[in-house]
Parts: structure tokens; sequence; C-alpha cells
């Protein structure tokens, strides 16, 4: 298929996966009487990541795990200053105080971390089993947050039945992943073209490939009114990427790359996700998406100068 073919089909199929997959997240947490967030922030989160394990385990098994580096770390940026900030541009985003106590603190260490161990220029394999480590307490402190939440819900009137949410759900899902695919390997295809660093390809063409399903899935939240979905989402996703998706890719093979590079989006990241730290009422107005969406700006320059340079 034409790369460029490739890419509107995976739009196509990432809008389709996005309405179904909101609708099933939204209707499985009403079911099990669990905050829409929490939901958003490991089911939607790990769904919604699924491209970017995929290309991880396969890139550090063809031995380039470079581009598993540069598109977790530029799906990070892509997720707050680009789709984030599209949907506060939409309207403001109400956080929910769980997001704040528990994903907001983490999601701001992923990149102070993942600098910290990168500073000799590696990521090595103990490196990546230090990352596993700590995505798996972060994992733990969700699930018992579910489990609270659970026990002192009552039941919600009008939940759709589990079924049918699970079947949109697991449907959404598969357009997702198959978005996700397509894009990545059309995106691939058009920047091997013009010999382009393999960090960097992760870090940009990659990266927004990868991100189509977070894309999808937030902005359609944020439109059906679930707000909760849509931060959690991105935050959860951020997460994953930063602490699972490079942690399995450093542990299938140590990852070296420039570390200029990589300070260029561990920077952007961690400014981004600061801009974003809502105020006590926790509402996340449109001004800070304007600023995002600049910010990523002067994220694109500072790549494409590393391309040039």
């Amino acid at each position: 298929m034409n790369d460029y073919l490739g890419l509107l089909a995976g739009v196509v199929a990432a809008g389709i996966g996005g309405e179904l997959f909101v609708r099933g997240t939204v209707g499985l947490a009403h079911w099990a009487r669990i905050s829409p967030g929490i939901i958003g922030a490991t089911v939607a989160a790990f769904a919604t990541s699924s491209p970017e394990l995929s290309v991880s385990v396969n890139s550090a098994l063809d031995g380039t795990p470079q581009i598993a580096l540069g598109d977790a770390l530029g799906s990070n940026v892509v997720n707050v200053a680009l789709i984030l900030a599209l949907a506060l541009v939409i309207s403001g985003i109400q956080s929910p105080r769980d997001s704040l106590r528990r994903d907001f603190p983490v999601a701001l260490l992923v990149p102070v971390i993942t600098g910290v161990l990168f500073l000799d220029g590696v990521l090595s394999r103990v490196d990546g089993l230090l990352l596993l480590a700590l995505f798996l307490a972060w994992l733990s402190a969700a699930v018992i947050e579910a489990r609270r939440q659970r026990s002192a819900a009552e039941a919600v009137m009008g939940a759709p039945r589990a079924g049918a949410a699970i079947a949109s759900a697991v449907v959404g899902l598969g357009f997702l992943v198959l978005s996700g695919n397509i894009i990545v390997i059309s995106a691939k295809g058009i920047a091997t073209t013009y010999g382009i660093d393999e960090f960097i390809i992760g870090a940009t063409l990659v990266a927004i490939g990868t991100s189509t399903p977070e894309l999808a899935t937030t902005v359609i939240a944020k439109l059906r009114g679930h707000d909760e979905v849509s931060l959690g989402t991105i935050l959860g996703s951020n997460i994953f990427n930063g602490l699972l998706i490079v942690a399995v890719a450093a542990i299938i093979h140590p990852i070296e790359a420039d570390w200029r590079e990589v300070a260029v989006a561990l920077v952007c990241g961690l400014i981004a996700l600061a801009v974003t730290w809502p105020p006590r009422d926790g509402f996340i107005s449109r001004r800070r998406g304007v600023i995002l969406l600049a910010l990523y700006m002067v994220y694109i320059v500072a790549i494409a100068q590393g391309m040039t340079s």
C-alpha cells in the first residue's frame, strides 16, 4: 500500500476505534463501579500504548532500540503538548483528584528519572529493570485505588450491560491497534526514504503515528463530556511509555543514542507536564492548551535542527 494512503487509512481507523473504545471504556467503568479516570489511566492507557509497545519490541529485536526510545519520548511530548492541548482548546478540563494525587507526580518523575539514567549515554538492562519496577509499583497503586472505589461506590443507574461494553471496547481496541500499526509502517516508510536518524524517526513521525489512538480516544472522550477519561488516558499513556515501553526495549537491547537529541524530548515533555499541572481547583484552562501548542512547535523546530545538524 502507498505510504500516504496508509496514513489516511490509519487516521480513519483511529476515528472509528476511538469512538467505539470510549463508549466501551465508560460503559465498563460504570458497570464495575470504578471511576472512568482509573479505567482511562490503566486499561485505556495500556490499549492506546499498544502501538508503542509493538514498535518497542520489534525495533529492539531488530537491533535499533533507538527507534523505541525516540518513539516513547516523542509520544509523551505529542500526548501532552499536542493531543491534550487540542482537547483543552475545545474546552478546559476538570482534573479528578485521584489523577492529581497519583498520576501527575509519577508522570512528572518519568522524564527526570530517564534523564538521570541516561547521563552515561546508555540505558542498560539494569536501568530497564529499574524502570519496570517503578512501573509495577505505580500500577499496583492504581489497582488498589480501583478496588477501593469499587467497594465504596454505589451502582450506577442506567449503566450499559457488561457484554455490550466489552464488545465495544474490544472492537474499538482492534481498530486502534490496526490504525497505529498502519500509521507506524507508513510513517517509517516515508521517513527512511530521506535517511533520517533512527532516534529522530522515532521521536517525530513514528511518535505521531503511534499516538493516533490516544488522539482519537482523548478528543472523542472530550467531545462526549468524559474529561476524566481524556486526562487519565494521556497521563497513563505517558507513564506506560516512559516506564514500561522504554524498560522493555532496554531489557531486550541496551539503548545508546545522542544525549542532545534525547534531552530535547525529555525537557519538552517535562515542561509540557509542568504547564498542565492543575491549580487548586483542578481546572485546566484553554489558555494552557494554547501554551502547550506553542511548546509543541518549539519541540518540532528543535527536532528539525537536529535533523540538519
